[in-house]
């Protein structure tokens, strides 16, 4: 069966067509367009809300906004994609005022945006009285080529190009104003808040991995971030030099993070880390993570969980997998690290290696962590089977993406491998793409 390969919109495109969706709006040319991108995690999943390290990266695949303030305010925004799955037509347009936002519910993509000035706000990153008596205030268009829903972190570029933009605003408003942007320290802010809009507005719980890739990615590299205090640094992992290649592997099973099952999975970190008394369950281990230690750690939580003081009716069982999962993937993340730190060269195994610990990676998050579905394990089983070096889910699960380590030669056969598993399990027909890391957001 052919294998289907997502297009991917040109940028220079997509620009136009933001300007040109802004103009037909709103009647004016906008003052700035801005753009963010869409993320894929290597290694490293459901460990960032519990102080582990990350290993994600930049897509080429990229949200635009344009934007321009406006006097009343309201921000009223245009998309031309609405919500994954949804129906909405294309231009669907909404209107929020500004001072409402935080105090009445907000739902779908309009949430994603209004909550970023609200959270910048928040966090005291901006005279927002300059724009009006009203508060803050802008008409914005959208426009995307990272598809939603597919755990490729649509939400948080979205979140990270109107946070560019009102950064923007905010210093052409109030010139001795520093541009956040033009720091790393003021990205992280960037990131800080909108890490606050997902989870206080659009009630999307998120550790923050997804929008520190977004604001924060180098260009070519991996970017490991430690999110205990979300310092950052560059990992050249070129699999492209070993004639490899990492291929996304969507679904087109449509996740949702609001509703409720994430939150359920991080509320079980949540109350093993208050048993515990640390921090972060990274704090559990005594230096640099292992398995070895992992597995100590586990044996200890079960000598000693009597002594814990659970809640009531607190299942044991779940808690125990959740921090199966979390302590061996923080470790599996450390020996990555060490695999491409320790080697200027990497040999043939160093990616044997790196295919097994994506393996078993995904295979912790479907037996422990359960955050798997059925079309999610058919495309990693598929894929393994049809002679990728590893495979795993990639994002927060439920449905979205996985991704395969592939011999680049052997890329159409696999799609086409996985494309006939999906046919013969009755599942909608995924669609395909090659990840490379690329540049983070941008004001254009």
């Amino acid at each position: 069966m052919p294998a289907i390969w997502k297009n991917t919109v040109p940028a220079q495109t997509l620009r136009k067509n933001v300007e040109d969706r802004f103009y037909t709006s709103f009647g004016e040319a906008p003052y700035g367009v801005y753009s963010s991108p869409g993320r894929v995690n290597l290694l490293g999943e459901h460990i960032d809300y519990c102080g582990g390290t990350v290993l994600p990266f930049a897509l080429p695949q990229r949200t635009f906004v344009a934007m321009a303030p406006r006097q009343d305010g309201k921000i009223t925004a245009v998309t031309a994609q609405g919500d994954a799955g949804s129906t909405a037509p294309d231009d669907n347009t909404e209107t929020v005022q500004f001072a409402e936002v935080g105090t009445q519910p907000l739902s779908g993509w309009l949430s994603y945006v209004a909550g970023v000035p609200w959270a910048m706000q928040q966090q005291k990153q901006g005279d927002f009285a300059g724009f009006s008596p009203e508060g803050f205030g802008a008409n914005i268009a959208i426009d995307s080529s990272v598809p939603l829903g597919a755990g490729l972190s649509s939400s948080a570029a979205l979140e990270c190009a109107v946070a560019l933009g009102v950064d923007d605003l905010l210093t052409a408003q109030q010139p001795t104003r520093e541009l956040l942007a033009s720091t790393d320290q003021g990205r992280a802010a960037l990131a800080s808040a909108c890490i606050q809009a997902e989870n206080d507005i659009a009630g999307a719980s998120t550790g923050g991995m997804d929008q520190s890739i977004s604001l924060r990615a180098e260009e070519g590299s991996v970017l490991a971030i430690d999110c205990r205090d979300f310092s950052t640094r560059p990992l050249t992992i070129d699999v492209a030099s070993a004639n490899l290649s990492v291929l996304v592997m969507d679904t087109r099973a449509y996740h949702n993070l609001s509703d409720g099952q994430y939150a359920a999975r991080r509320a079980a970190t949540e109350v093993a880390r208050e048993a515990l008394g640390v921090n972060h369950l990274r704090d559990a281990f005594q230096g640099t993570p292992t398995l070895k230690e992992a597995q100590e750690l586990i044996e200890q939580w079960d000598n000693n969980v009597d002594s814990y003081n659970l809640p009531d009716g607190t299942d044991r069982a779940v808690i125990r997998d959740a921090l199966r999962h979390v302590w061996t993937e923080i470790a599996r993340v450390e020996e990555c690290i060490a695999l491409f730190d320790n080697v200027n060269s990497p040999a043939d195994d160093v990616w044997e290696k790196l295919g097994e610990l994506l393996n078993a990676s995904h295979d912790s998050l479907r037996d422990q962590y359960r955050v798997s579905c059925p079309e999610l394990d058919t495309a990693v089983n598929a894929a393994r089977e049809a002679g990728a070096l590893g495979a795993r889910m990639t994002g927060g699960g439920f449905g979205g993406s996985a991704i395969a380590l592939v011999p680049t030669e052997n890329l159409e056969n696999l799609a086409e491998a996985v494309a006939e598993a999906f046919d013969r399990e009755g599942f909608n027909p995924p669609e395909f793409l090659v990840a490379t890391p690329s540049r983070s957001a941008e004001k254009e």
